[in-house]
């Protein structure tokens, strides 16, 4: 069953809401009159198991690779040094490419 509640009096009294909700009261939240919002009581969640997906995901081997040096250097925070010549110099943290 759906009750309607004025949003300046859900606003002020939200602990004589939950209660209701609760037990399986539907309440319409109204802003001058009209239908603003709706509290619903939430599902339940089931109980998450581990290794629930299994036989679901299938991990290809090549994850356990090796990864490239670039991809490795980005993961671990390293800077790989410019290729093309030219030298990085750092200054407050902001890299400057300079020939």
């Amino acid at each position: 069953m759906t009750a309607p509640f004025g949003a300046r009096k859900a606003k002020t009294r939200p602990s004589r809401l939950r209660p209701r909700v609760e037990a399986g009261e539907e309440i319409v939240i109204t802003r001058d009159g009209k239908p603003a919002a709706r509290l619903i009581a939430c599902k339940p969640r089931g109980k998450q198991r581990f290794g629930a997906p299994k036989g679901r995901i299938e991990i290809d081997d090549s994850i356990f690779d090796p990864l490239p040096e670039e991809e490795l250097a980005a993961w671990e925070g390293r800077r790989r040094a410019p290729t093309s010549g030219r030298r990085r110099l750092t200054c407050a943290g902001i890299g400057h490419m300079l020939d």
